[in-house]
């Protein structure tokens, strides 16, 4: 399950990605993010919180693949939020691929999180 956070803003937005993501997560994300890519040509900035996140369906891979390729170019930033080792891996692997520019950070600076992605508004 992929959802919308309360805190997103214009072109800073963040979601709180749950459970195990499907294709049909990836149908709701695409658009969502096309609406502001659309809205906003100078790019938009991503937060992720994956505290909660227990990977991906096998199938929803090409979908990811898919996602990072169409929208690499138009995230300037993203903040992966997570409390685990590997959740700092996807972050370096992330920044060449989902966006132009990703960090990590653990749960207790998720604030220090916004606070970086509205730095580049």
């Amino acid at each position: 399950m992929i959802e919308k956070l309360s805190e997103s803003s214009g072109p800073v937005v963040g979601y709180k990605v749950a459970g195990k993501v499907t294709p049909d997560d990836y149908q709701q994300l695409n658009p969502a993010i096309q609406a502001l890519v659309d809205q906003y040509a100078d790019g938009v900035y991503l937060l992720l919180d994956l505290q909660e996140f227990a990977g991906e369906e096998v199938k929803a891979w090409l979908p990811d693949l898919k996602f990072g390729h169409r929208f690499h170019d138009k995230i300037k930033k993203m903040a992966i939020v997570g409390d685990k080792r590997w959740e700092k891996w996807l972050t370096a692997l992330a920044d060449p691929f989902y966006a132009k520019d990703a960090q990590y950070f653990p749960p207790e600076d998720t604030d220090k999180a916004w606070a970086w992605l509205k730095q580049g508004e």
